[in-house]
């Protein structure tokens, strides 16, 4: 490719995930006038390419809006201390480190082969949690994209037995903190051209990230068949997630089944009279039973 090939490439691919990032931000209401937003910089392509695109944006966006960008150093063995802080320096942000030593947790409580992502996330979520309520932030953007929401999809259907992905906006379970995923409408290929034409400093996690036989990786070798040989599946899934009908499912709780009736139908005995359906103490459905995986879990 020519260079003159090569940076019309370049222009379209950041034009498209500046669209994509600034539409998911319009969709979901992401970002409001004044908000303080942390960005959680990790030091992968997802993150790095997250604070980029954010910073094009503040620019020209229609609010006015703070960036902050924030590391965790959890002390593992190795990671290189120099590169973020320099990096953040080199494009004008500001930049905070959170120390705290959760590798040392992890490696004491999970046995030697064990996946350690969860214990990680959940201990540096709270760390990033007490951060932004301590320093006045009202966004925590993260850097997952299109992939992560459908993986999430497919990992919580295969192995929770629960039809749950990864929201595009979310408030914590304590109520405290509204969490955002900007790239939500990006696609991790792209991402990963844009990191490439960027050059950005990349820092791989060798904590967890590279732990083999991951049911994450199972599930994305899967979507990459699919997308080989089955072009817009994935699209079809991403919209999928947008498009739901509680009516169409079976989540009693989502949606009222026991007091749909026909029109014409006569008001009938109240839901839960004195014969019972199903007798005491007995065993629930096998169909509703919990997974081999919940039970293993």
């Amino acid at each position: 490719m020519n260079i003159a090939k090569k940076r019309y490439s370049d222009n379209k691919l950041t034009k498209r995930l500046e669209r994509n990032t600034a539409q998911a931000i319009i969709d979901f209401n992401m970002i409001d006038e004044g908000d303080r937003v942390m960005v959680c910089l990790s030091g992968g392509k997802d993150s790095f390419t997250l604070l980029d695109i954010l910073m094009a944006l503040q620019k020209r966006a229609p609010v006015r809006f703070e960036l902050l960008a924030v590391n965790m150093d959890q002390k593992q063995p190795g990671f290189p201390q120099h590169v973020l802080p320099e990096y953040a320096r080199q494009i004008g942000v500001p930049f905070h480190v959170i120390e705290q030593d959760t590798y040392s947790v992890v490696k004491r409580l999970i046995p030697e082969g064990k996946t350690t992502c969860s214990l990680c996330s959940r201990m540096r979520r709270g760390a990033l949690y007490r951060f932004a309520a301590e320093n006045g932030i009202t966004r925590i953007a993260l850097g997952h994209h299109r992939d992560d929401i459908i993986e999430t999809l497919f990992l919580n259907l295969f192995y929770g037995g629960r039809i749950k992905a990864m929201p595009p906006k979310l408030l914590s379970d304590g109520g405290e903190h509204v969490v955002i995923r900007p790239l939500a409408y990006c696609s991790e290929q792209d991402i990963a051209r844009y990191a490439t034409t960027r050059a950005f400093p990349i820092i791989p996690c060798d904590l967890c990230g590279s732990q083999p036989n991951l049911q994450r990786q199972a599930i994305k070798e899967m979507l990459t068949q699919w997308k080989k040989n089955h072009p817009g599946r994935i699209e079809n899934i991403f919209r999928a997630i947008g498009s739901v009908t509680p009516s169409h499912l079976a989540d009693h709780e989502l949606f009222d089944f026991i007091n749909l009736k026909s029109p014409g139908e006569e008001p009938g005995e109240e839901h839960g009279e004195e014969q019972p359906w199903i007798e005491e103490n007995s065993s629930r459905p096998q169909a509703l039973q919990d997974s081999p995986e919940q039970l293993a879990s």
